[in-house]
C-alpha cells in the first residue's frame, strides 16, 4: 500500500517554503559566511533572538546563558570527527558549519514536523553531501562523520536513527531505502592497535532495502535491488538481486522474478574490502595523541 498526500494549510506552506528558500539562498551566497549563517538560523529557530542581543549589548548574562549563547556559533563547538587526524582540513571547515546546524535543528521540537523537517533536511543535505539527488527524505536522528563525503542518489529515503559513516567514502544509490537504526560504515580498525584506522569505499547500489538495525561493514557493496535482513551485518558484498541475513549475513535466496539475472547464491558473501581501500597520508608535523595513553 502505497502513502497518501498531506498538505498543510496555506498559511504554513508558505511559510516554511519562504524559510527554507531563504536559508538555502543565504547558504548558497559568496556573500555570508556559512559559520554566521548557521549562527543567526539556530538563533531564529530556538526564539533566543532577544536574549542573544543582550548578550552582545553587554548586558550581564549567567554562565550556563554564555555557554548557550556562544554554542549558536559551531566555531565555538567540537564535533567528534574534528579530532580525526586524515580528515580534509578544507572540507571539514565547511562541512562541520552545516552539520551542527543539521544535528541542532533535529533537537528542536520542530523537527518533529514532518513535512518542514524533511524538506529542510534535504535542502541541506544539497550543501552538505558531496552530492545529493532529487527527491530525498531524511529522518530524524541520522549522523553521519563529516558529511562532505556522502553521496545519495534520486529518490532515496534515509529512516530515523541513521548512521552514516563517511570517515571514508559512502555513496548510496537512488530509489535506495536505508531503516531505522542503521549503520554504514567506511572505516575500520586495527584488530592489534585500534589507533589504527583505515578508510574505504563503501557501497549501497540502486533499489537496496538494507532493513531495521542492520550494519554494513567498511568497504562492502550491496549490490542493486538487493535486501539486508533485519539486525543482519554484512561482511562481504551482496550481490544484486540477492537477500542477505543473519550475522555474518549470508545470501538465502534470490528475489522472485530476479533468478535469471542474479549470481547463484553460493557466490554471495565474497569479502572485497580490500579493493575499496582509501589511501590516506598524514602530514609531517601533526600533533597526535594516544587517546588510551599507553605506553606500547
Amino acid at each position: 500500500m502505497t502513502k497518501r498526500h498531506v498538505s498543510l494549510p496555506d498559511e504554513a506552506e508558505s511559510a516554511l517554503t519562504d524559510f527554507i528558500d531563504e536559508v538555502d539562498e543565504r547558504l548558497a551566497s559568496d556573500e555570508e559566511d556559512t559559520c554566521d549563517v548557521v549562527e543567526d538560523v539556530l538563533i531564529d529557530l530556538t526564539g533566543d533572538r532577544d536574549a542573544y542581543e543582550r548578550w552582545e549589548s553587554g548586558a550581564d548574562v549567567s554562565t550556563a546563558e554564555r555557554v548557550r549563547l556562544q554554542s549558536y556559533d559551531p566555531c565555538n563547538t567540537t564535533l567528534e570527527s574534528e579530532y580525526y587526524a586524515e580528515k580534509d582540513e578544507e572540507a571539514f571547515e565547511e562541512s562541520k558549519h552545516l552539520q551542527w546546524l543539521w544535528r541542532q535543528f533535529d533537537s528542536l521540537p520542530i523537527a518533529d514536523n514532518v513535512a518542514f523537517a524533511l524538506r529542510f533536511r534535504a535542502m541541506l543535505a544539497d550543501h552538505l553531501f558531496e552530492s545529493c539527488g532529487d527527491d530525498c527524505r531524511f529522518f530524524k536522528g541520522i549522523t553521519f562523520t563529516y558529511g562532505h563525503n556522502i553521496s545519495v542518489g534520486d529518490n532515496t529515503v534515509i529512516h530515523d536513527g541513521v548512521h552514516l559513516d563517511d570517515r571514508g567514502k559512502l555513496t548510496i544509490g537512488d530509489r535506495a531505502s536505508i531503516s531505522d537504526g542503521v549503520h554504514l560504515y567506511s572505516h575500520d580498525h586495527d584488530v592489534v592497535d585500534q589507533t589504527a584506522v583505515t578508510n574505504f569505499h563503501t557501497i549501497v547500489a540502486d533499489d537496496v532495502r538494507v532493513t531495521y538495525d542492520a550494519m554494513v561493514r567498511a568497504g562492502c557493496k550491496v549490490g542493486e535491488n538487493a535486501i539486508v535482513g533485519a539486525r543482519s551485518v554484512v561482511q562481504g558484498d551482496v550481490p544484486a538481486h540477492h537477500i542477505a541475513v543473519g550475522t555474518p549475513a549470508k545470501s538465502v535466496k534470490i528475489k522472485p522474478g530476479w533468478e535469471d539475472e542474479a549470481v547463484p547464491i553460493e557466490d554471495g558473501g565474497r569479502n572485497r574490502q580490500d579493493e575499496r581501500r582509501l589511501e590516506s597520508t598524514l602530514p609531517d608535523d601533526l600533533d597526535v595523541f594516544d587517546e588510551f595513553k599507553r605506553e606500547w
